[in-house]
């Protein structure tokens, strides 16, 4: 019996090694999705500024082209998983 407790507690302890990769990327991810987010809205304010000091007029066309981008750029990256090593 204290075999079989043995294994199972080395299967656990290893199930969460394996686990620790994905939390990494998860808050890595997050860490840098928010950095750009933040990075980006300062831009936007900033050359809206600079162009007419107001807030920015962003059409219908505009954001469904930015949308459009960010889906492909999303795509891109999880295709990044795919890859065999």
């Amino acid at each position: 019996m204290e075999k079989v407790d043995k294994t199972l507690n080395q299967e656990l302890a290893s199930m969460d090694a394996s686990r620790d990769w994905e939390r990494r990327v998860v808050v890595a991810g997050g860490i840098l999705g928010a950095f750009v987010g933040v990075a980006t809205s300062l831009l936007l304010i900033r050359t809206s500024r600079e162009a007419h000091a107001g807030p920015p007029a962003i059409n219908t066309s505009d954001a469904f082209k930015v949308g459009i981008t960010a889906i492909g750029l999303v795509r891109s990256i999880a295709a990044l998983g795919e890859r065999q090593r």
